[in-house]
């Protein structure tokens, strides 16, 4: 088993990494597996909506090889958790235009795996960005991951991040719940659901 740690932030072993490094350490005293894939910290081409990944079926037109790499990892991965600094109380803009393309674009990939996020913010909007996240986690039918509180740390170095020893403790939990849904998932043998042929209805005035 393997997951797959996402550092959104375009500080490589910044307060993001800090925190996902709890989780991953977590994971490994239950036996599972981790990998932390950093986005950069380049531009990141957007979504334009064009429906061709849905119209050829070969994914994103646009397949610089941070997409590519994180189709890849993604596929041979059995949970995300996906870490994001705080900026103007939601992810910041490089990692939204990544998620937008890889998760309309490659669903399949994604699709029942147990997911979570890591947030952390020097002071508020953590909330936010946790919520902002989880969406693209229950579109996908992927069953959230929680801890014992929201998914966030607190600082604005990594030294202030090791300081906060709730918020690291919510991470440790958060990387032990996740070992043992993906244990519990893989010993249950229980079919996935049925998918029904999907319904999209869209609202004019």
């Amino acid at each position: 088993m393997k997951v797959l740690l996402v550092n959104g932030s375009p500080h490589r072993e910044g307060c993001t990494f800090t925190a996902l490094s709890e989780v991953a350490g977590a994971l490994k005293n239950n036996g599972v597996e981790s990998e932390i894939f950093w986005i950069g910290n380049r531009a990141v081409q957007g979504c334009i909506s064009c429906w061709k990944c849905r119209e050829t079926g070969n994914g994103c037109v646009f397949k610089e090889r941070l997409y590519t790499d994180f189709v890849t990892k993604m596929k041979e991965s059995d949970g995300l958790v996906i870490g994001a600094p705080v900026y103007y109380a939601g992810p910041p803009g490089s990692l939204c235009a990544i998620l937008d393309r890889v998760f309309f674009s490659a669903t399949e990939c994604f699709l029942h795996k147990p997911a979570a996020c890591a947030v952390n913010c020097r002071r508020g909007g953590a909330s936010a960005t946790f919520d902002r996240l989880n969406k693209y986690f229950t579109i996908c039918q992927m069953p959230v991951v929680s801890s014992q509180y929201w998914n966030s740390t607190h600082g604005f170095t990594p030294d202030e991040v090791r300081r906060d020893l709730e918020g690291l403790q919510t991470m440790r939990t958060l990387g032990n719940n996740m070992a043992h849904l993906l244990k519990s998932l893989s010993q249950g043998g229980v079919p996935l659901p049925q998918q029904e042929p999907r319904v999209s209805t869209n609202f004019i005035s």
